[in-house]
């Protein structure tokens, strides 16, 4: 496979979703659309950013193995596509996968040189207020969520980069780096451009 592999990882409300789609829109790789249970947001179109299907629809994947990771997350689950990751690496394409620290270890146990990059925000106060700002969730999903965000966090050392979203254009060109980087590594080149490696070494 000749595709890179990207996990994005955050905390609800650190800037995840923001900070993906800013990316997607100045650079080729590929965003994975995850299937999920969870209701649509105002504004989500199915198959946009997410596939919306039922709980019986997602069990039934589960068992006939659809899925590279997949987890309950709020009481929802959430899963990747294992095909279609499949395809579009082996296609030479970079795929990017928007997934919480649970799925991103399940993730890295089937493809080990996927580079990991988790988003911390620049403070519980912040993350408040981002999740309170957002008005489509009761306190008390907040509060859950605040509680599972600090648990989240405490997985922040099993990924390879970690970005503070403290100013969006700042974490935007961090990440943006990250994944520039991650493709000039010597074996990724090496895969890329086999025929000039070839020829000049």
């Amino acid at each position: 496979m000749s595709g890179q592999l990207f996990i994005v990882a955050a905390p609800s409300g650190a800037g995840k979703t923001t900070l993906v789609k800013r990316l997607l829109a100045i650079d080729p790789v590929r965003l994975s659309i995850s299937h999920t249970t969870r209701q649509p947001r105002t504004g989500e179109e199915n198959g946009r950013a997410y596939h919306f299907i039922t709980a019986d629809q997602f069990k039934a994947k589960i068992n006939d193995g659809e899925f590279l990771e997949w987890a309950e997350v709020h009481g929802n689950y959430y899963g990747t596509s294992q095909s279609w990751i499949a395809t579009e690496l082996s296609a030479g394409r970079d795929v990017l996968l928007e997934i919480d620290w649970q799925g991103a270890m399940q993730v890295r146990q089937a493809f080990p040189a996927a580079v990991g990059v988790f988003i911390l925000p620049p403070s519980m106060e912040e993350l408040t207020r981002r999740l309170t700002g957002r008005g489509t969730d009761s306190q008390a999903v907040i509060s859950a969520r605040l509680a599972a965000a600090q648990d989240e966090m405490r997985h922040v050392g099993e990924f390879d980069y970690v970005i503070i979203n403290d100013d969006l254009e700042l974490a935007l060109a961090d990440l943006a780096a990250v994944v520039r980087a991650a493709r000039l590594k010597f074996l990724t080149q090496k895969h890329r451009h086999a025929e000039l490696f070839s020829h000049l070494l």
